[in-house]
């Protein structure tokens, strides 16, 4: 990973240091020798506002790189996990397959360390490296052929106890900034900025690809386990877990309702480690046109390379795998896949300095209370139309 930027314009001149580390390849590919690649470096630094990104050729691009990064580089998980260190739950009077899965839970926090060496991590420092490819949209059930280019890149996440979290994303000239501090989840990129999210504030989904064992134990907390399945050689355990109605309507908006969102973890029997994590959501969509869109996307993560850090086990790399369909009234059926490869580089436990004015969301995206008044008048105006098509659809 590449950390510095030698200084271009003054040869004694001190270096600077990237925001975001890249991997060297990406440096490499920013010119044919060392000077032009810094120049080319130097440049896209200095553009990385909204109206460097308005040319339509490059602007087509962006869109394109941001849809992915948003798509697999920094998705967010439906539930919020819960705050405090007590991830062990009674189990008298559960079902069978609810405390089937709370004594897979125990096995899991004994395998990434033991409670006492989870509790004692109260915030993280994780550098990174991203390689993500994708195929085209692919009309009904053609095959689908992922480009054999890779768009490369590295990000930087910072998480502190868990609802403070801030993740720096760059590949291939776009970056993309996400975060959460503690009330509401936000995201912006180069030449786009998105809406608050709704809901809760929730966890990057990154953190439960082997990199936070604690998250991830107090998110399975509540779930069952369904049975068991063999995953490249390894015999799992499977546990599910369902996002309830009530969160999932706390999260849908005026043009679009989650109709799903289910999350699998598959539990190593002989580790204990877990080696593979799932996630599948269904979006209704309402067009201009009145129409209904779906929207259905999975995602699968293989964790591998697990090693001790601090006395925690966390996997330092894996490939995550990201299928898209679309389908509905008046739109044909598409589908596209998607493939991330990640590596960790460096992780450092317990940042000194770090607080809650380091997770802070840019200011034009703080919620004024004129906004909140328009939000609660969008939210009241989506309830009305959905009783009024119910009751449509009754008649």
């Amino acid at each position: 990973m590449r950390k510095l930027c030698p200084n271009i314009d003054k040869d004694d001149g001190l270096e600077t240091v990237l925001e975001i580390p890249i991997p060297e390849e990406m440096f490499t590919g920013m010119g044919s020798n060392t000077t032009l690649r810094l120049q080319n470096m130097l440049s896209w630094m200095r553009a990385q506002t909204s109206d460097k990104w308005s040319q339509p050729v490059i602007a087509s691009r962006i869109n394109e790189l941001r849809f992915l990064l948003y798509l697999v580089g920094s998705p967010l998980i439906p539930l919020q996990v819960q705050v405090g260190h007590a991830v062990h739950k009674a189990v008298r009077d559960s079902s069978i397959q609810a405390s089937t899965a709370k004594y897979i839970l125990h096995q899991y926090i004994a395998a990434t360390g033991g409670q006492p060496a989870l509790n004692a991590v109260h915030s993280m420092c994780v550098i990174g490296s991203v390689k993500i490819c994708a195929s085209e949209f692919h009309q009904g059930d053609q095959t689908i052929n992922v480009k054999n280019t890779e768009e490369a890149g590295g990000f930087v996440l910072w998480q502190k106890d868990p609802d403070l979290w801030i993740l720096e994303l760059v590949v291939s000239g776009c970056k993309v900034i996400c975060g959460s501090n503690g009330k509401l989840s936000w995201r912006h990129s180069s030449n786009q900025q998105t809406p608050i999210s709704r809901g809760s504030p929730r966890p990057l989904r990154r953190f439960l690809q082997g990199l936070d064992p604690r998250s991830t134990a107090n998110l399975f907390a509540d779930a069952t386990c369904i049975g068991e399945k063999i995953i490249d050689n390894e015999d799992c355990f499977i546990l599910k877990l369902e996002t309830s109605p009530a969160i999932r309507e706390a999260q849908s908006g005026p043009n679009f309702e989650i109709i799903h969102h289910t999350i699998w973890g598959y539990f190593s029997q002989r580790s204990g480690l877990l080696v593979q994590f799932e996630d599948s959501r269904l979006l209704r969509m309402r067009t201009k046109d009145d129409y209904d869109v779906f929207w259905e996307t999975s995602m699968e993560s293989v964790m591998e390379d697990y090693k001790y850090v601090e006395g925690v086990n966390i996997a330092h790399s894996g490939k995550t795998r990201v299928t898209v369909y679309r389908y509905g009234e008046q739109s044909a059926n598409h589908k596209r896949e998607i493939r991330e490869t990640w590596k960790i580089d460096e992780v450092d436990f317990n940042v000194w300095g770090l607080t809650a004015e380091n997770f802070l969301p840019p200011a034009d995206l703080v919620v004024t209370p004129s906004k909140k008044k328009e939000k609660k008048e969008k939210k009241e105006k989506h309830k009305k139309h959905k009783e009024k098509k119910e009751k449509k659809h009754h008649r």
